[in-house]
């Protein structure tokens, strides 16, 4: 078995074109997302899908019973993948998932998902300081334009700052070719 997991962050349909907070790239960084849990998949990878439930009824994202808080088709689920529901940025906070990455001997992660600022961000990090050897595959992630003061910070410098700095610090940063090569 392999020592290695695939993590999903997030890609659920709020964040698609026709959700109530699309992000820039999410179609693009979904499919990539996609190819990367096939071959994880055919490697004999740990699968676990974490997804973002908001404990407001009225929250305007991932509110409960709501479509929005659905995965993403292009990469839902299979039966033998394991889902993790979480209620903060960091997959890692008041989860099972240390736990169960613990109980399958994984070594290493393979992070996708949104957004790449907030949840992969937060999430990567944690994989890291936990002990995990980290890859981000930077394509099959995804975030929007952010307002910060008086400017707008757009989607692909916010994303490749935190890249960068993921990069930097904390471990590998790839595109979806060059981790299936």
């Amino acid at each position: 078995m392999s020592k290695r997991a695939v993590i999903i962050v997030d890609l659920q349909k709020d964040y698609l074109g026709s959700g109530s907070f699309p992000l820039s790239g999410i179609e693009a960084a979904a499919a990539n997302a996609a190819r990367v849990i096939e071959a994880g998949r055919n490697r004999g990878d740990r699968i676990v899908h974490v997804h973002h439930f908001s404990k407001e009824a009225d929250s305007p994202l991932f509110a409960p019973d709501t479509d929005g808080i659905r995965a993403i088709p292009a990469v839902a689920p299979e039966r033998d993948d394991t889902v993790i529901i979480k209620n903060y940025p960091n997959a890692f906070r008041q989860t099972p998932l240390h736990d169960t990455l613990q109980a399958a001997g994984i070594e290493e992660v393979v992070v996708v998902g949104a957004m790449s600022d907030v949840c992969i961000d937060a999430t990567a990090r944690a994989a890291a300081d936990l002990g995990y050897g980290l890859t981000v595959v930077h394509d099959a992630c995804a975030t929007r334009d952010k307002a910060f003061g008086d400017s707008v910070v757009p989607a692909a410098q916010v994303h490749a700052t935190i890249m960068s700095a993921l990069e930097f610090g904390y471990g590998k940063v790839t595109t979806t070719a060059e981790l299936l090569s």
